[in-house]
């Protein structure tokens, strides 16, 4: 399965991961150090709970922290997909509730993790259009730059996974 499209007009992000709001934080497996050098993002046990929706071997958490992985393109969904992360929003929507901190992870964080992110967000009662605006004003200009991904918010995830089932 493909899960990342090379893309070298994409820069990396400047920071490993970034709270979106209290206790959700986006991040991603590499990013660009203040010398300007790439460098991996390993996460050990900064987190409550980690979400990977691409899976890098080296790069944590360690054994002790919550570990959710669910691997998926950063293009079209299918519904399965879809229905992952409606899941994994309704997972780190739960451990915000619990005061837990959340690491929702992808390559640079800024697709697949906003698509999470942004439908955790929508679940506690964010517009998806606000939600949207207030991950690219925290993690980057960059966030959610997948146009279809903001497509399946602005539409409801729900709705999107039923018309992708419907399609399938």
């Amino acid at each position: 399965m493909r899960t990342r499209r090379k893309q070298p007009d994409v820069p990396a992000p400047q920071s490993p991961w970034s709270e979106i709001v209290p206790g959700l934080w986006m991040g991603g497996h590499e990013f660009r150090s203040r010398s300007g050098q790439l460098e991996f993002a390993v996460v050990r046990n900064e987190f409550d709970l980690v979400q990977t929706l691409l899976r890098l071997p080296g790069h944590g958490p360690d054994s002790e922290v919550e570990h959710h992985v669910w691997p998926i393109p950063d293009g079209p969904l299918d519904g399965t997909q879809l229905a992952g992360v409606i899941r994994l929003a309704q997972a780190a929507s739960d451990a915000l509730d619990q005061r837990r901190r959340v690491l929702v992870r992808c390559y640079h964080g800024y697709n697949r993790s906003g698509l999470v992110v942004a439908h955790a967000l929508v679940r506690r009662g964010h517009s998806a259009d606000e939600a949207i605006r207030l991950i690219r004003s925290r993690r980057s200009p960059w966030a959610l730059h997948n146009e279809l991904f903001v497509e399946y918010l602005r539409a409801g995830l729900s709705t999107a996974r039923l018309l992708e089932e419907l399609a399938e």
